[in-house]
């Protein structure tokens, strides 16, 4: 990131005056293709897609140098069971039977990946039908994957290694039109209840081999693999949706709540409880976010700090940039000056935080002040 883009992604943010990130930008009426990576920069998919929050897909030409495509496909674009076989058979893989609903989700086992194979190539000898129904892969999505949006409101991109996709996108919002008379999203916006109605996904993309999704903060989604596909996939969170992450939490807590209200006034330390059941149900609560931005706030200072105030024009030779760590530092202090006064964090017992949520705030407000002023 260079300051011209940093003062860019600030004004952005300037702007949505406490509004989320994740719905001030208007629906695209198509997703973008990005064609040749030799002209497409990371300060352009950082202002045209990280910062509006939009999908995009990247081709082939991206991906073509990575060895899972090398290795995991055959001359013909199919899986390659032999190399999997070779490489990985023993390996244990959590499986989800995608013909079984159990609440929102798939019922899993764990079995051998050569088991799994076997199971994959009767599968498909049976003309993609078996008597143990439709089983897949965590991580190699092998058929549908129940509407949802991303762990915690992260961005994620997919790259198919061999194999199509198509998806179905909702921006932020357009869910909750789906949603039923006790407030459930629906397990998939294709069953013929969605398809009648005038409920349609806003975008759709289908997703060749070799190619990348990008899937903005807080978008759903649903994906259909159209043959034998083998995909990668990753999540992560950074200064432009760190904002989207803190909001859904507060959801979710405010979600177990509503859940457990009739027992506050009967349950000794009632919000002790509830975050208990936030992090059964969600992997997280407040405490542990405090942790999370605590782990990212301390290693960009630990940057700032190696540097003085007139270095910050010098090149990007400390991994991320200094531009970008200033940046992540101003995104990380206002969402931690929200955490801090939030009721609900208050009552977290940080007795035992180093630092205390209070003074790291104060260590990255000292240390913006102490940068070029844009």
């Amino acid at each position: 990131m260079d300051r011209e883009t940093r003062v860019f992604a600030e004004s952005h943010f300037r702007g949505l005056r406490g509004r989320l990130p994740s719905k001030v930008c208007p629906t695209p009426d198509r997703v973008d293709f990005i064609e040749k990576p030799d002209s497409f920069s990371y300060t352009d998919f950082f202002k045209s897609y990280l910062l509006p929050n939009v999908p995009c897909v990247f081709s082939s030409a991206f991906t073509e140098d990575w060895g899972s495509r090398k290795h995991w496909v055959t001359p013909s674009g199919k899986p390659d069971f032999d190399y999997l076989l070779q490489n990985y058979g023993d390996v244990v893989v959590p499986v989800a039977n995608c013909g079984v609903q159990e609440y929102n989700s798939n019922p899993k086992e764990h079995m051998p990946l050569k088991d799994y194979i076997s199971y994959w190539k009767e599968f498909i000898q049976r003309d993609y039908s078996s008597p143990r129904g439709c089983l897949y892969l965590k991580d190699w999505h092998l058929c549908r994957s129940p509407f949802h949006a991303d762990i915690f409101r992260s961005f994620s991109w997919s790259v198919n290694i061999c194999g199509r996709k198509k998806w179905f996108f909702f921006p932020p919002g357009q869910e909750e039109a789906l949603r039923d008379c006790h407030g459930g999203l629906p397990y998939d916006v294709t069953a013929p209840e969605f398809l009648d109605s005038h409920l349609h996904p806003v975008l759709e993309v289908t997703q060749e081999a070799g190619e990348m999704v990008f899937v903005p903060s807080g978008w759903h989604h649903q994906v259909h693999n159209l043959e034998d596909t083998i995909s990668i996939n990753h999540n992560w969170v950074n200064g432009c949706n760190l904002a989207n992450m803190w909001h859904f939490l507060q959801q979710e807590l405010c979600a177990v709540q509503q859940e457990v209200s009739e027992w506050r006034d009967t349950m000794p330390d009632w919000h002790h409880h509830c975050q208990v059941i936030m992090k059964s149900c969600s992997g997280i609560n407040f405490e542990e976010f405090y942790q999370f931005l605590k782990v990212i706030a301390e290693r960009r200072l630990l940057l700032v700090k190696k540097i003085g105030p007139g270095e910050l024009q010098c090149s990007e030779d400390f991994g991320l940039g200094l531009q970008h760590t200033i940046f992540d530092i101003s995104r990380i202090a206002e969402v931690l000056a929200s955490v801090v006064v939030n009721p609900d964090f208050q009552r977290v017992d940080t007795s035992r935080f180093l630092p205390q949520p209070e003074d790291l705030l104060q260590q990255l407000q000292e240390a913006l002040a102490t940068t070029e002023p844009l």
